[in-house]
């Protein structure tokens, strides 16, 4: 038996049909053809909005959240959300509406379509054998959450001690902390032998995390590792120990292009900002080729594939490097973080009200959580550009993130400055395209048109 949540049809013309979501996934519920479920566009269902609800699922935890929708969202017939008889669709858009948790026999309802929600949990889940056996402790970590740095601290101790968890950190001591981040933390460290300087990432899951998600965490990490490129950022070596996960990494002494931004006051001249740009476009076309040795074959086994797609491209996730007065740009947290949302680890943050603007995401991820295409890398890293070029988000967000990204299209760029030269503008605008789909397909394509109009 899997973990998982299913919604069941239990009153309504489609009574019967059900939706079964045995991972962790977002999905909007209307009559647009693209949403999951995807309820028809006829007359038995016109009081039901084209992008209506959102659902944030990490199995057995579902919630809901009204999108503004004009004759509302009820669970267990109370009203959660719904705009004013007289605000227009677009002046529901602006509106936000709190998310609420579901249960097994919670009811759904939607004009005249009664979703009943079930839950289940597999007993086995945490047995499942370990995929890396040798880097696993699954022991859950105490109910308060840790000091990161004492803990850090302590494990540096016990590697030196010959701790065959921690044997990826050994021989290193910490300088100072880089940064601190949703789910974690970075540390400068230093190797005590080389003298060679790393970035130490911990990864603390919002969960109790089973060895099911372990596992499948770690099967991507891997991956990562697998990737060797001058324009990504090394993955070194990594493990999981007392709940926390952690990654010895490149470290990159000019930070990220988010803060270089920062520091140039806010946008970056296009000399700065395009060749940084094409530089990310090297690291993709090697990525979305790349040799990569866990893949979900069809039989349910892995086996060696090609392409990893990263999926949370972003300035925070471009880092910089000066070499002989040369910079070189590498992308960093290759796939990191979406593989831990994917596994579940992140918890339902993702989608929630506060958990930050989708910005750099097109609408094919909002849609579909799992979208894994390498396109969706080039469309990011056109709205980096757009970003680094402006200090502007491509599209304009006001209230509700996610239906923003459903319902808009990206900002002209000379709309923000009417300075950018006319054939860089197009170009930017073009590669912004996300509906029906998204115009550059791969790399090489995007990164030969922008070489094109310099």
């Amino acid at each position: 038996m899997l973990t998982k949540v299913t919604l069941t049809i239990t009153e309504g013309s489609l009574k019967g049909q059900e939706f079964i979501f045995d991972s962790r996934t977002i999905c909007v519920i209307g009559r647009a053809k693209d949403c999951n479920p995807q309820l028809p566009d006829d007359e038995a269902h016109k009081t039901i909005s084209r992008y209506h609800c959102l659902l944030d699922i990490n199995p057995p935890d579902i919630r809901v959240r009204d999108f503004g929708s004009k004759n509302g969202t009820y669970v267990n017939d109370t009203k959660i959300g719904q705009r004013q008889p007289d605000q227009t669709p677009e002046e529901g858009a602006k509106l936000t509406f709190p998310e609420y948790d579901l249960h097994t026999g919670d009811e759904i309802k939607l004009g005249n379509t009664v979703f009943a929600v079930s839950t289940e949990v597999d007993p086995e889940s945490i047995n499942i054998p370990n995929f890396f056996p040798a880097t696993v402790d699954v022991k859950p970590d105490p109910t308060q959450p840790p000091n990161l740095l004492e803990k850090i601290k302590l494990w540096l101790g016990l590697a030196e001690s010959g701790n065959s968890n921690l044997k990826a950190i050994k021989d290193y001591s910490l300088v100072k902390l880089l940064g601190k981040g949703g789910f974690g933390e970075v540390y400068l460290a230093q190797h005590n032998h080389s003298g060679k300087f790393v970035a130490l990432k911990l990864m603390l899951p919002a969960i109790t995390a089973n060895e099911d998600m372990v596992q499948r965490f770690l099967r991507e990490t891997e991956n990562t590792k697998a990737l060797q490129h001058k324009n990504v950022v090394q993955l070194m070596d990594y493990g999981f120990y007392e709940g926390i996960f952690f990654f010895t990494m490149e470290y990159c002494s000019a930070g990220s292009v988010w803060d270089l931004i920062q520091q140039q006051g806010g946008r970056l001249s296009i000399d700065i900002a395009v060749p940084i740009i094409l530089q990310v476009l090297n690291g993709l076309e090697y990525t979305h080729n790349a040799d990569i040795p866990y893949v979900k074959l069809s039989d349910g086994s892995f086996g060696k594939g090609k392409g990893l797609v990263h999926r949370d491209l972003k300035p925070g996730n471009i880092f910089l490097n000066y070499s002989d007065e040369k910079l070189t740009a590498k992308i960093g947290d290759y796939g990191l973080a979406k593989a831990f949302d994917l596994a579940g680890l992140s918890g339902q943050t993702r989608s929630g009200t506060k958990a930050g603007t989708p910005a750099f995401m097109p609408r094919q991820q909002v849609i579909n959580f799992k979208y894994a295409k390498p396109e969706v890398d080039i469309w990011a890293t056109a709205a980096c550009l757009y970003f680094m070029l402006t200090g502007a988000y491509p599209r304009n967000f006001v209230g509700d993130p996610f239906l923003a990204v459903l319902q808009t299209n990206a900002i002209p760029i000379r709309d923000r400055d009417a300075s950018i030269p006319k054939k860089l503008a197009e170009l930017i605008d073009q590669a912004l395209v996300d509906k029906p789909e998204i115009y550059f397909k791969d790399a090489a394509s995007f990164k030969q048109a922008l070489s094109s109009v310099l």
